[in-house]
């Protein structure tokens, strides 16, 4: 069973609650909007690391940025289509979109084409409020807006 973890970072705005959500990169996700938008996490080996480490770890590779400190809100496990199990826990920080460094991941393409491109690994990140999170987030994933919105006043 493959797993990942991840931090999804939220604020209270005038507008009300907001969560970070990264875009996928690379081609397959370049055209999607619906589906396409992602928690910032990775994958890591339960047997030697801690879902949190890796959460911490993953947000920085991802982000290229310090996770941000404050309380964890654990929001729990969910099973995606793939068969990917996803612990998250919520931070509640501001973070400027502009000052996202991505990690990047090779990957033939055009595929069969024997040549290694790089691609990163969330071409963009944004602010969205929970409605509109709901309509872009994978699936599975909408289960941890549920739980944030659930925990925030």
């Amino acid at each position: 069973m493959r797993t990942s973890a991840g931090l999804l970072l939220f604020r209270h705005t005038g507008n009300g609650l907001e969560v970070l959500l990264g875009h996928m990169g690379g081609p397959f996700f370049a055209r999607r909007d619906a589906g396409a938008w992602t928690v910032p996490k990775g994958e890591y080996e339960p047997d030697s690391e801690s879902a949190w480490d890796a959460a911490r770890r993953e947000f920085q590779e991802e982000l290229g940025l310090e996770p941000p400190d404050g309380e964890a809100v654990p929001l729990g496990e969910v099973r995606q289509t793939n068969g990917k199990v996803v612990t998250a826990w919520a931070v509640e920080a501001d973070l400027d979109p502009a000052a996202v460094v991505p990690g990047v991941f090779g990957m033939e393409w055009p595929p069969k084409s024997g040549r290694t491109q790089e691609f990163p690994e969330l071409d963009r990140v944004e602010w969205f409020g929970l409605d509109r999170a709901r309509t872009v987030i994978v699936k599975a994933q909408a289960a941890f807006l549920d739980r944030l919105a659930e925990h925030s006043p």
